[in-house]
């Protein structure tokens, strides 16, 4: 089972010129092919007048499935590239189109093999890329004589509090990786001398945007 991938959050746009033809890359993030194809055909539509449309996309959290297409260029010289660009960068659920209006001047094949897979990065660059991991919603409940100690542990652990309130007692909730939630149990009943509560609740896909942890999906195994 995948614990966390690196995927696209939000996805971006950007051109880059080579000898004047225009290779304008538009990124998405996608969870399933017929997504995918959906957001190509969206391109080639509003570009309909490009000379290419080329593209490539990674579906699955484990890389299941890969598709690219060069549309008419020449064999290997587009839809490859950007996809080693994917794969390089470990991005899963991810769709890439690359748009190339024809500036006149041959590239040959290197030069174009360079200018996809630099506008697929281009691309990226201008995108949110977040690491996507399965974790657990995890609600503790302390006197507030033991809130300075778990708020040390989570601290020490790179855990962030996703919700709190504060009563006769405390109740704290953390997004807590699914892998770790059993070494977050363990030094929270040591470190309280077993005064905290803990109980499990939704599982959940999330990410750190901005520093901040963020529930993606919710799901159930």
């Amino acid at each position: 089972m995948t614990t966390e991938y690196r995927t696209v959050y939000e996805g971006g746009e950007e051109e880059i010129v080579e000898k004047r033809s225009r290779f304008i890359a538009a990124v998405k993030p996608v969870s399933a092919e017929d997504e995918a194809l959906a957001f190509i055909e969206s391109v080639r539509k509003k570009h309909w007048n490009a000379t290419h449309n080329c593209y490539a996309y990674v579906i699955g959290e484990r890389s299941e499935l890969a598709r690219c297409s060069d549309d008419g260029e020449p064999n290997g010289t587009a839809g490859r590239p950007m996809l080693d660009v994917l794969q390089g960068e470990e991005l899963r659920n991810t769709a890439v189109v690359v748009t190339r209006y024809f500036g006149g001047t041959l590239l040959g094949t290197g030069g174009l093999v360079r200018a996809y897979a630099q506008a697929v990065k281009a691309g990226l660059a201008s995108s949110v890329i977040i690491t996507k991991i399965r974790g657990v919603k995890l609600r503790i409940g302390t006197d507030y004589t033991g809130l300075g100690k778990i708020q040390y542990i989570l601290g020490q652990k790179g855990l962030k509090i996703l919700d709190s309130e504060y009563a006769d007692n405390v109740k704290l909730e953390v997004l807590v990786p699914e892998d770790a939630v059993e070494a977050v149990h363990s030094d929270i009943t040591e470190g309280t001398n077993g005064q905290a509560s803990m109980e499990e609740g939704a599982k959940c896909w999330f990410a750190q945007i901005d520093g901040q942890p963020v529930v993606l999906e919710e799901y159930t195994d």
